[in-house]
């Protein structure tokens, strides 16, 4: 029995997604550049996904551009509003906990002279809007933060970073990275304030490799990718049409019976947290399950290594993660754990379980389980 609890890395695709993926390689498989009747209907999916997704945000289709994922969208925001809006000033602020396709931008634009400043969290993971206040100046053009941490599912201020913008500095440009929001909640860009908005597919049942970025009309930023101008310049490249077609079925699907999905979610994470809350020397690491994203329980197993954990429980076909996979192979240290303030045998001790509507209470039943069974063993093996 295969029990897969690391929603948070990717999930697997719809059967929708499969099928119109599947359908542009074999069948509309033409450039949707080109002029002919293959291009036309090529074109077609490109257009439909952008219609869908504008719905969802209640922006314009023309606002939205495709990008390779997550990484490519948080990129393009941040060093593309840099380089556009460099006249205007040279600072950026962005918070602690950002994932790396966020910080590592941030550490390339403090190369090329701009400044970063790193916002601090409290100990829920939580930014603060006071450390934003003081941060900004005259010089500040671009300010991002995400909506949801993908460690430890902490959700961030965004309509109170938004006000804030609108009434101390109005022509700063407000980045979001919404990779492990957009699915779990309803988001209105323009109500927030959000000027540009990164999401990616597989990680609401679509395809890798396949993303966006919502650019508000007015932002101004500064295209990366150059070569045969489309997308109106703004990321060019032969469009992704399996990838963007499946995209936007995607995000059709997650949004159909939207609050009982994360209804169910929620009921999911309680039930875990509870479990959790019954075994010994277990501490959960954020917001309160309530106040958290639906999808994502960090809980820190003292005494034992988080990696020796993660793969006993995988022995068990039982899948989690020891944080961000996009950083997990290279065993580096937690920033957002250290941001918080957790102390080192705490941080060293983590596990991520993250859910999607496809996870059942059997199987948050038969990890807890699991844990149960584990955790005496492996911490008396470590204490040996």
């Amino acid at each position: 029995m295969e029990i897969y609890l690391d929603n948070a890395a990717t999930t697997r695709c719809y059967e929708e997604v499969l099928d119109v993926v599947a359908r542009t390689m074999r069948e509309d498989y033409g450039n949707p550049s080109a002029m002919h009747k293959k291009g036309v209907e090529a074109e077609q999916y490109i257009k439909s996904a952008g219609e869908i997704l504008g719905k969802l945000l209640k922006v314009s289709p023309e606002e939205i551009f495709f990008t390779s994922g997550g990484t490519e969208a948080n990129n393009l925001a941040l060093v593309g509003a840099a380089m556009a809006n460099r006249r205007a000033g040279t600072k950026i602020i962005t918070t602690q906990i950002e994932h790396a396709a966020v910080l590592m931008p941030a550490e390339y634009l403090k190369e090329m002279g701009f400044s970063v400043t790193y916002l601090p969290v409290d100990r829920q993971g939580v930014v603060s809007l006071e450390a934003l206040k003081e941060a900004l100046t005259p010089e500040t053009i671009l300010v991002s933060a995400m909506y949801v941490n993908n460690e430890v599912g902490a959700v961030q201020p965004i309509a109170q970073i938004g006000e804030i913008l609108k009434e101390k500095a109005p022509r700063v440009l407000f980045h979001v990275d919404a990779v492990q929001a957009f699915g779990k909640y309803r988001i209105y860009p323009k109500k927030l304030g959000v000027d540009l908005l990164s999401v990616s597919a597989h990680k609401i049942h679509g395809p890798k490799g396949a993303g966006f970025l919502y650019i508000s009309e007015k932002a101004k930023v500064k295209p990366q990718i150059l070569g045969g101008g489309q997308q109106k310049g703004m990321r060019s490249g032969t469009d992704n049409v399996p990838g963007v077609a499946g995209l936007g079925a995607a995000a059709k699907r997650i949004y159909q019976d939207f609050e009982e999905k994360v209804a169910r979610m929620y009921e999911l994470k309680a039930r875990f947290v509870q479990g959790l809350g019954t075994l010994k020397d277990v501490r959960l690491n954020g917001q309160p399950a309530e106040e958290s994203a639906p999808h994502i329980v960090s809980a820190s197993f003292l005494g034992v290594r988080s990696e020796v954990l993660l793969h006993a429980l995988e022995d068990r076909g039982i899948y989690a993660s020891a944080g961000s996979a996009c950083a997990s192979h290279r065993r580096k240290e937690s920033a957002t754990l250290k941001a918080m303030g957790l102390p080192k045998e705490q941080r060293e001790a983590t596990l991520r379980f993250s859910f999607s509507e496809e996870t059942t209470a059997e199987e948050v039943d038969s990890c807890l389980d699991a844990l149960r069974a584990l955790l005496p063993i492996l911490r008396r093996y470590t204490r040996q």
